[in-house]
């Protein structure tokens, strides 16, 4: 049996690869930061160093 303790990041143009104990849940979904989970309708991209999707 396979646990699985991290995924990627929901929003599509995000590279990060996001722990399930530390993800920002949104609506059933698993993000790694609040920018990601917001959409991006604060204009903050991700909060991952090197990522910047969103920005």
């Amino acid at each position: 049996m396979t646990t699985v303790t991290s995924m990627k990041c929901a929003c599509e143009p995000c590279l990060c690869i996001v722990s399930l104990t530390d993800a920002v849940m949104k609506d059933g979904k698993n993000y790694c930061s609040e920018g990601c989970a917001s959409g991006h309708t604060d204009k903050k991209g991700c909060t991952q160093n090197g990522c910047g999707c969103g920005s």
